[in-house]
Parts: C-alpha cells; sequence; structure tokens
C-alpha cells in the first residue's frame, strides 16, 4: 500500500497517469508525445520510463507487449480498494 502513495506523490506521475486516462494503451512514444504537447513537460523519454516502472510496481499501471510494442495501461483497482478500506 505504501508504494501506490509514494508513486502518486510526484507530480510527474499523477500527470502520467491522468495522460492514460484519457487514452488507455499508450506507447511510450505516445506518451511522450502527449506529456509534451498537452501538459508541457520537459522530461526525457528514460525519466517517464523510470516513472513509468514504478507505477507499474505500484500497480497503477499495467503493459501489454504486442510485437516490438508496450502499450500502457491505467489499472484503478488498487485505488477502488484504497478507497473501500475508508468508505466502511
Amino acid at each position: 500500500m505504501s508504494d501506490i502513495y509514494e508513486a502518486l506523490a510526484v507530480p510527474s506521475r499523477r500527470t502520467i497517469l491522468d495522460a492514460l486516462h484519457e487514452k488507455d494503451g499508450q506507447t511510450l512514444f505516445e506518451l511522450c508525445s502527449r506529456l509534451t504537447m498537452k501538459y508541457g513537460m520537459g522530461l526525457s523519454r528514460q525519466a517517464i520510463s523510470q516513472h513509468l516502472e514504478v507505477l507499474e510496481s505500484a500497480g497503477l499501471v499495467r503493459t501489454k507487449r504486442e510485437g516490438r510494442y508496450k502499450f500502457h495501461y491505467l489499472d484503478v483497482s488498487p485505488l477502488n480498494e484504497i478507497a473501500k478500506r475508508w468508505s466502511k
């Protein structure tokens, strides 16, 4: 559970999750383009990739490989578990 809080503590990671919420199933290239064009983020491709790894290890992003492409998907189930815990 603490991994989720640590992952969400960084504003850039929350922006990545927002971008995946808008359009799920993006490649790293698509995410980098969207984050630069729509959100004005000046992060390198490597930095975005590292943020995605943290989000994936926290369970907030899942990936699927198709050929040479790796698609990233938002997974809100860990957030739903937190909300359930506090709504009892």
